[in-house]
């Protein structure tokens, strides 16, 4: 028979084990989350330096046409 203390001990010990699957699977899904947020700042850094370039480039344009006139 066991004595209930070390019964209480074990409840206690499968309740940390499950809380700390818990916050395995947590971690790594917040894990994946923050890979595809800097992924989607990545992107949006490039198209931001793209759209950049173009802009510069019409001005560029603008003002070649400005003095040609």
């Amino acid at each position: 028979m066991e004595h209930p203390e070390i019964a209480t001990l074990i409840e206690k010990v499968d309740r940390l084990i499950e809380i700390c699957d818990r916050l395995q699977l947590q971690n790594r899904q917040l894990q994946a989350q923050e890979r595809n947020w800097r992924e989607e700042r990545l992107q949006l850094i490039e198209k931001n330096d793209l759209a950049r370039q173009k802009v510069e480039a019409m001005i560029l344009r603008l003002k070649s046409l400005e003095h040609d006139s």
